[in-house]
């Protein structure tokens, strides 16, 4: 199968839901199956934090502060690796407003667009996604909620998926 026809996956951790909420973790997968992570380290004026979040995603203010990495040096990392593409998310709305707020943050024009997972997805996709994406963390043996580890549990179901309907279809 060529890679060429996987889709890049995003995925970000914040540090909550809602108002005042901001990435602290992004991770994306690319179409040959590699995946990168940059922790965030926040902006002086982003304090919101909810510990609910903290405990789904393990990371915690003092982990952003001493390894997380400035948001123009992220920005720059994710225009190198996806300039002019498009890159799927299945929190579209969620993911689209936080990676605005990082390059906000930086100062930087995005040169990548996101779009929603699901419009790549066929309803037999969907049928299958749930029992797939199970056997996906069990098979890649992915144990802790991150963003690089779940953008490859999105792009590895979305593969199995996609080939099981190309595999019936043939």
């Amino acid at each position: 199968m060529n890679t060429h026809d996987n889709p890049i996956i995003l995925d970000i951790e914040a540090s909550g839901f809602g108002k005042g909420s901001y990435p602290i973790e992004i991770g994306f997968a690319l179409p040959d199956k590699s995946a990168h992570c940059y922790l965030v380290t926040p902006q002086e004026d982003w304090t919101h934090w909810n510990l609910g979040a903290e405990e789904v995603h393990g990371i915690s203010r003092d982990i952003l502060q001493e390894k997380g990495q400035a948001v123009d040096e992220i920005a720059e990392q994710l225009n190198l690796y996806l300039g002019n593409k498009t890159v799927y998310s299945d929190g579209w709305g969620y993911d689209l407003s936080w990676i605005s707020l990082l390059f906000d943050a930086a100062n930087t024009s995005m040169n990548f667009h996101i779009e929603t997972l699901y419009s790549l997805l066929h309803d037999d996709q969907l049928v299958l996604w749930e029992k797939t994406r199970r056997d996906v963390i069990e098979d890649l043996g992915i144990k802790r909620h991150r963003a690089s580890s779940d953008a490859r549990i999105i792009q590895e179901t979305y593969i199995r998926t996609r080939n099981k309907l190309r595999e019936q279809s043939a």
